[in-house]
């Protein structure tokens, strides 16, 4: 009997081992309007971001990493789902009035990971839509605490009309639990929310999770807490940034204490670049063109980190391009769970998050829309070249004076009238325009414009939607 009842024990514990072994935690660290170069490990100057940097030391550095539009929901959308937002119908930064959203029949991250038993938590800025059906607990994740917009959407927003914004709400779950959140009240947000993903992480501790960790912050208005005020010596914004690595560290200091570091994917990046005209309220792109709310680099590449002991190589760093849609179907890939039945654009990419010799970008291409359905920009997939295609841009005049204590100075608009080519490998900054001398390239990248355009329009060619485009929930 013992011989059988050994094999009766084995065949429960095989697959919980094999389970483990596939099913990694997942948390994702979503930054707000945070630059290229806001932490240490991407150029910060000023002050120090010790735990965003461990993460970059003990894991993998991506210096060509970006999202699929420069601004807000539209971002987040592309992050969630795997797809351009503008192919499941978001634009924009969704307002509190919006009267649509993420659609139900989308898949998000979180419902990708139900498949395979994980629990799921966002806490955090939502900003897919603040009706009842499209919060976060409608679209995978079992629980949710946070603001459902952004944190300038409130009556104190001192740019505003008044009137023009309602109350800011906490919401918990698909409930309102405070009706307005005063100035005080988001000088806690950073700790508030670091604390309920540490609540989460414990309780989930013998269980795989997702965790999708939006923080607020550095979006304006800045606040901090009275523990890190005044303490970088480089402003509010230097404090601010001090806050977020303290939550990256007490994040990362509960999966240690509670044994799950080894078995824990973490990802940390930004929704955009950033939001240049608040000046010392704003963060810095470092050496890249312009920031949020353009498809210039600035606006585009963001700080990207990734962390997996033992699968995801230690210390290194990668400029091969990557896009937040292409997270969805790596995931899918290491967990083996079932991609959508609808059309995605991300493609998985783990070969070159974990270091494979000779690893490529898989893409032939990538697009970056902006506004409503504009296509802007294409980008090689090796990362390399880049065309800017005839649109208009907003930018800082440089004979003005820097802003100062949260009010923003005017941009102006610019416009490019003929398409204009960049080599990114020797050019990062984009000051050399080389579409005269290379025709072929030029030839080659509005190819895949018009292929894209096929696929989901581009109003700046008068073809407002494509045949690939789906429309948001409503």
């Amino acid at each position: 009997m013992r011989p059988l009842l050994l094999a009766l024990l084995s065949s429960f514990i095989i697959p919980h081992a094999s389970f483990a072994a596939t099913s990694p935690n997942i948390v994702i660290i979503f930054m707000d309007d945070m630059g290229y170069a806001d932490v240490g490990c991407f150029g910060a100057q000023g002050y120090q971001t010790p735990n965003i940097d461990k993460l970059a030391a003990e894991g993998r550095k991506f210096t060509n990493f970006h999202v699929a539009q420069p601004v807000c929901s539209a971002s987040r959308t592309a992050l969630l789902t795997g797809c351009y937002p503008n192919r499941v119908g978001i634009h924009g930064a969704l307002g509190p009035s919006a009267k649509h959203g993420i659609n139900a029949d989308e898949m998000t991250i979180a419902e990708l990971v139900k498949q395979k038993g994980y629990a799921t938590a966002a806490v955090g800025k939502w900003h897919l839509g603040s009706l009842p059906q499209f919060l976060p607990v409608k679209h995978g994740f079992d629980e949710y605490y946070g603001i459902p917009y952004s944190n300038d959407m409130w009556p104190y927003h001192p740019q505003a009309k008044k009137g023009a914004y309602p109350k800011l709400p906490m919401v918990e779950n698909d409930r309102i639990v405070d009706e307005e959140i005063t100035p005080e009240d988001q000088t806690h947000l950073t700790t508030d929310y670091t604390e309920r993903g540490v609540r989460f992480i414990q309780k989930n501790k013998d269980k795989p999770f997702f965790l999708y960790l939006a923080h607020s912050m550095v979006h304006v208005p800045l606040f901090v807490s009275d523990k890190f005020k005044g303490k970088s010596g480089k402003g509010l914004f230097g404090d601010v940034m001090m806050e977020v690595d303290w939550s990256v560290g007490r994040i990362i200091d509960t999966l240690k204490e509670n044994g799950l570091e080894d078995n824990t994917w973490v990802i940390f990046t930004s929704d955009n670049g950033p939001w240049l005209s608040y000046g010392e309220h704003a963060g810095s792109a470092g050496p890249l063109r312009e920031g949020k709310g353009t498809c210039w680099e600035g606006g585009t590449r963001v700080a990207g980190l990734m962390k997996w002991p033992g699968k995801i190589p230690a210390g290194t760093t990668t400029d091969t391009m990557m896009m937040t849609i292409d997270l969805l179907p790596t995931i899918a890939h290491v967990i083996d769970a079932k991609l959508p039945e609808h059309t995605i654009d991300g493609l998985n990419c783990w070969p070159v998050v974990s270091g494979e010799p000779g690893a490529k970008n898989p893409h032939d291409f990538y697009a970056f829309y902006y506004e409503q359905n504009q296509l802007q920009a294409i980008t090689s997939g090796d990362g390399r070249w880049k065309l800017q295609l005839p649109h208009s841009f907003r930018s800082l005049p440089t004979d003005l004076p820097k802003a100062t204590g949260g009010k923003p100075v005017n941009y102006k608009p610019v416009k490019i009238v003929q398409p204009e080519l960049y080599d990114l490998y020797t050019d990062i900054s984009e000051s050399k325009n080389l579409a005269a001398g290379n025709p072929d390239e030029v030839a080659r990248l509005q190819k895949f414009a018009d292929t894209i355009r096929a696929e989901l329009g581009d109003s700046l060619m008068k073809l407002p939607k494509g045949a690939g485009s789906r429309e948001a929930g409503k």
